[in-house]
Formats: C-alpha cells, sequence, structure tokens
C-alpha cells in the first residue's frame, strides 16, 4: 500500500453525524419504542407553543374523497 493510502479516512459529513446523535438520543429516551418516541415528539411539539398541523390523509390514488 502507498503511504497517501493508508493515511486517507472517509469524510464525514459534520450534519449527517449530529443528526445520527440526535435520532440516537431521542430513541434511547423512549427505551427504543417507536410508540413512545411518537408520544414524545407530539409532547415536544405542544411545549413549543406553535401552532401544529394535521392534515387529512389522502385517497388512494384514482379514487377522489367522498365528501
Amino acid at each position: 500500500m502507498h503511504e497517501l493510502e493508508q493515511e486517507t479516512k472517509p469524510w464525514e459529513d459534520p450534519i449527517v453525524t449530529e443528526v445520527r446523535s440526535v435520532r440516537e438520543t431521542l430513541l434511547a429516551a423512549s427505551g427504543y419504542d417507536l410508540e413512545e418516541l411518537c408520544r414524545l415528539l407530539r409532547q415536544g411539539q405542544q411545549a413549543s407553543g406553535r401552532r401544529v398541523v394535521t392534515l387529512s390523509p389522502r385517497p388512494p390514488e384514482g379514487k377522489e374523497a367522498v365528501a
């Protein structure tokens, strides 16, 4: 192997690293339980004081919504 090949290491994106770290922290806080994670995230939404918008589900393609 050449010296250059030994010294080269993969480039890491700092944003991706941060997002993965936050994801791991959130999952650990919820005990790796998806329902608990959703509950914690909704609780955080309410605590933020911002308006939360919930959209109606889209009808399946090819079918129109019945009003």
